[in-house]
Parts: C-alpha cells; sequence; structure tokens
C-alpha cells in the first residue's frame, strides 16, 4: 500500500500529521531506553520498568505478523490571553480518547481498502513511540526529549496503529537542534542532563513527572522550583524555537473544556466532587485529588504572596497528610518571605 495513500486517509481521521515505519526492533534506540531504565530515571513509574519493558523492544510483541507501524501526529496547540498554570495537553479531553477514535477510523477505512490485522496504541501501549514516529518520518528527537516537525513544531499526540499491512516506509528526518540549548537552560528543575553527546530526561527531576506521576512527596529541594505549575510543565517547548510558529489546532475535539485561568486560591476551595466534575474526561484527573491540592500548595508556596495564607491554612488543616504537609511547607516560605521583605524595609 501506498504511504501517501496512508496519510491523506490520517488527514481526513484528524490527524496532520502521519507517516509508516517497519515494524522491527530498533536496537539502538531499544539500548537507550534501557539504559534509562536502569539509571533510575523513570523514577516511580513501574509502567515503564516493570515486564512491559521488555514488550517494548519490538512492536511485534503486541502483533505477532506485524509488519508496519502507521505514526500519526494530532495537534494540541492552542492560546491564552490568560495564563495558565496546567499544560496545555490537558486543556481540553482526554487525549487518549480523542486520539483512539481517530485511530479507529484510520484502521476503518485501511481495511475497506484491504484487510488487516492491527492494534491501536495510545501512549499507554509498550512501545517507543517517539522512536518509530521519528523513523516515519514525523519528526526528530528534540534534546528536550519531544518529537519536532520542523514546519509545525511540537504540540503533538502521539499514536499509531501497528498493523500486518505491508507498506512503504518513510525516511527519518534529520536532527535540526543543531547547537541550541534554549530548553536545556531554561528547564527549572534540570531535569535535562547529558548523556554522552546527547541529552535525557531525568523524569524524578521533571516538573510533569512531579505534578501527575509521582503520588507522594515532592522532594523538598525542588518544591520551590516547581513555580505555579499545578499540572505538568510546557517550558521546554515555549521555548523552542521551532514553536515559534507553531499553528493552532482548530479542532473542537481538543478545544478547551473548563476555565484554564482559574486563580491557584480558588483552586484550593475546590471540593473532591468539584474536582471531579470540573476536570471530568480530561487528563487532569490522572493527579487525583490529593495530589492535585498538593501541587496547588506547592504553587502557592513557590509563588510566596501573602495573600495565599488563608488558602493555605485551610489545606494546611486538610485530612490527608499528603495534603497538609505541603500545605504548612508552603506556609513556611510565605512566613520566611514576609520576614525577608521586613528585613528589607529596615535596612
Amino acid at each position: 500500500m501506498d504511504s501517501r495513500q496512508v496519510k491523506r486517509l490520517a488527514r481526513e481521521c484528524g490527524f496532520e500529521l502521519a507517516g509508516v515505519a517497519r515494524a522491527e526492533e530498533l536496537g539502538e534506540d531499544y539500548r537507550r531506553y534501557q539504559s534509562w531504565v536502569e539509571n533510575g530515571r523513570a523514577g516511580e513509574m513501574r509502567y515503564l520498568t516493570d515486564r512491559r519493558a521488555e514488550v517494548r523492544r519490538d512492536p511485534r510483541n503486541l502483533l505477532e505478523d506485524a509488519r508496519s507501524v502507521i505514526c500519526v501526529g494530532k495537534l494540541y496547540h492552542q492560546t491564552s490571553a490568560e495564563p495558565s498554570v496546567i499544560s496545555q495537553y490537558a486543556w481540553g479531553r482526554d487525549y487518549h480518547e480523542v486520539v483512539r477514535e481517530g485511530l479507529e477510523a484510520l484502521a476503518k477505512k485501511l481495511a475497506e481498502i484491504e484487510p488487516h490485522r492491527f492494534k491501536i496504541c495510545v501512549d499507554t501501549a509498550p512501545l517507543l513511540e517517539r522512536s518509530y514516529a521519528r523513523e516515519a518520518g514525523l519528526g526528530w528527537i528534540g534534546k528536550n526529549t519531544c518529537l519536532i516537525n520542523e514546519p509545525m513544531g511540537s504540540w503533538f499526540f502521539l499514536g499509531e496503529i501497528v498493523t500486518t499491512l505491508e507498506m512503504a516506509i518513510d525516511a527519518p528526518p534529520p536532527d535540526r537542534c543543531g547547537s541550541c540549548t534554549r530548553c536545556i537552560d531554561a528547564c527549572p528543575t534540570q531535569a535535562l542532563v547529558p548523556v554522552g553527546e546527547a541529552w535525557t530526561l531525568d523524569a524524578r527531576r521533571c516538573i510533569s513527572y512531579l505534578t501527575i506521576e509521582l503520588r507522594g512527596n515532592i522532594p523538598e529541594e525542588l518544591r520551590a522550583q516547581l513555580g505555579e505549575n499545578v499540572f505538568g510543565c510546557d517550558i521546554c517547548q515555549d521555548v523552542c524555537p521551532w514553536n515559534a510558529r507553531a499553528p493552532v489546532t482548530q479542532d473542537p475535539a481538543v478545544a478547551t473544556a473548563y476555565d484554564i485561568s482559574t486563580p491557584l486560591e480558588d483552586l484550593a476551595k475546590l471540593s473532591a466532587e468539584e474536582f471531579r466534575e470540573t476536570f471530568r474526561h480530561t487528563p487532569v484527573t490522572r493527579a487525583n485529588y490529593a495530589g492535585f491540592l498538593r501541587n496547588v500548595a506547592v504553587a502557592m508556596g513557590s509563588n510566596g504572596s501573602g495573600r495565599f495564607a488563608e488558602p493555605l491554612e485551610k489545606l494546611a488543616a486538610h485530612p490527608d497528610e499528603l495534603v497538609a504537609g505541603h500545605a504548612r511547607w508552603a506556609l513556611d516560605r510565605l512566613r520566611k518571605n514576609a520576614e525577608n521583605m521586613l528585613e528589607e524595609e529596615c535596612r
């Protein structure tokens, strides 16, 4: 099957990027992944380190007689006049649902041309997504570890169809990061670390990991560096030159689903029921209610403004110690900031 036909059908199913890679092991990429895991850089994300790690070695572990991996990218970039403490990818409906619906439609269209067996993958499947997307020509993997497409940037959800169809494959593009280190320099927690002549992500220091995947206490030495990021972080994408002219999505499927500019003090007041209702069918619920309030407390403490004293006092009395402990830390930050300001005024 002609890959041009696949790309046309993918566009009809709502994907801006599409390409085809061969369903085979990517030895060098898998060895890098193994080293990343062995060095503990996955943190507590056990789904990346358990028995599923070996499955990632070869897409044929997902579909025995697979021949091709169809890779797609769905643009989610949006603009807002107001700043948000929530990462852009989580502004709209859960991308797992959106991308899967598009992939199911694409798989059906392909089956009408030629019957095939297939496996749909959206983030949660044990597959080296970015590696196959690179091989399929969608972009290169940047120093910030995001897949970057030369004309369109990196604001994409990725998805794949591992299929028994034999297709003409695409070629990976050259790496165009060059000597640029803007993402590395801008990361507040220095989560992008050197590995030989390349760079990788130490998830244990990444704001997205700390505010979404980490279930326990955020390391105290990193809390102040999280800024006002309550769920995820976009800094390394915001500063990337390839995103300077990134297009904005027009797809209502990923449109903003709630008020993204809600102030921190209002987020701190949300009840468990209000949290579930506000963020229903969005990725934000992955943090769970206690984790979300933990993040809000840290954001207020990082800001250091005295206006957060009242909501933090209430969070410090929360029955969940995860929330209360981080709120006490934040209140201590506010107290120290007030003392420092008083000392400066007295000089």
